[in-house]
């Protein structure tokens, strides 16, 4: 079986994970590579569902909203990750069970249980970029948008959630300053996936 590669983006709400991942996708396109993108929640019936709650303040607790997230995740895994991955195909993220370790995290659940719980089904990724970015930056961001997600938005609660993805360590996550210019931040992104494209060719990323 082919075994494609898991790109991921992570970050607070307004880092510009959407923007890089749609850009990441097209630029390897034109490549020559079989990218395809997926974002979490996902448009599957349980995404639909964590975005409607997700209007209303408080209108989960943390262990629901922790449930609807793995089921989502589930779905997304098998009806669109897997697939691809098993294809061969580049898969980009835009959120992946990072941001359910960060964001259930920062209200309390423990992060390592939620990681753990999320490692038994879904694919590991290559390549995690954290796009680091203020809280209050990112507010500033996304101020114009004509719906704010009040279970994510909260300036305290994002600097919790940024603490917890500033912890991710080891050799597949990548911190980068989501403050550059967007341009640069694209340019260094594409770059580190193209080499680890190289690498996948003469074998798997150890």
């Amino acid at each position: 079986m082919k075994s494609g590669i898991l790109i991921v983006l992570e970050g607070i709400d307004g880092a510009g994970k959407s923007t890089q991942a749609k850009g990441l996708v097209r630029r390897l396109r034109r490549r020559g590579f079989d990218a395809v993108s997926f974002r979490e929640p996902s448009r599957g019936r349980y995404g639909r569902e964590i975005r409607r709650k997700a209007k209303q303040a408080d209108s989960l607790t943390p262990k629901e909203e922790l449930g609807l997230f793995l089921l989502d995740r589930r779905e997304n895994v098998e009806r669109n990750i897997r697939p691809a991955l098993s294809r061969g195909r580049i898969v980009v993220m835009d959120r992946y069970y990072f941001s359910t370790v960060a964001y259930q995290g920062a209200k309390g659940l423990d992060p390592g249980e939620i990681r753990r719980a999320n490692e038994r089904f879904a694919p590991r990724p290559d390549l995690v970029f954290i796009l680091d970015l203020p809280a209050a930056r990112g507010l500033g961001r996304i101020e114009g948008r004509k719906s704010r997600d009040l279970l994510f938005e909260r300036e305290g609660y994002l600097r919790r959630v940024r603490r917890i993805f500033r912890s991710f360590e080891g050799r597949r996550f990548v911190h980068l300053d989501a403050g550059r210019g967007r341009r640069e931040l694209a340019d260094e992104i594409l770059a580190r996936v193209l080499k680890l494209a190289v690498l996948k060719k003469a074998g798997p990323l150890l």
